[in-house]
């Protein structure tokens, strides 16, 4: 039971603390001057550039397409109805950052972590019902 508990802990952890550890990283290897919003700093400037991301970016979805999505650029047809639905979603609810932060950060990851469990759940059982 301790074993089943630490692995659920440690799904639930890792991929928080590798975000955190890679933003850091970003932050401690980047001279630019990050833009900055309510008295919190980003890691990316704001100003747009064709060699990367900025937080340029986040407002003109358009030019981030043309300059930096070279992996995607033939299933964006597929992929933007549902990005753009979800976009819209959020500001429909009135306060879009803090949607934003409810449904994609908390919500949305919280699901999948149960579901992941979950699945992990059943494929245990099924291994004890095959070795009978």
């Amino acid at each position: 039971m301790k074993r089943l508990l630490l692995l659920n802990a440690l799904i639930l952890l890792f991929p928080l603390l590798l975000v955190v550890i890679i933003n850091e990283c970003s932050r401690l290897n980047n001279s630019n001057n990050g833009f900055v919003r309510k008295g919190v700093t980003a890691i990316n400037p704001s100003v747009k550039t064709p060699k990367k991301c900025s937080w340029y970016c986040h407002t003109d979805t358009g030019y981030c397409k043309k300059h930096h999505t070279h992996l995607l650029k033939n299933h964006t047809s597929k992929i933007d109805p549902f990005y753009f639905g979800i976009i819209k979603s959020l500001h429909n609810i009135g306060d879009y950052g803090l949607a934003n932060i409810i449904f994609l950060v908390i919500l949305f990851p919280v699901l999948i972590y149960v579901l992941l469990v979950k699945s992990i759940s059943i494929q245990r059982k099924i291994k004890e019902l095959k070795n009978g």
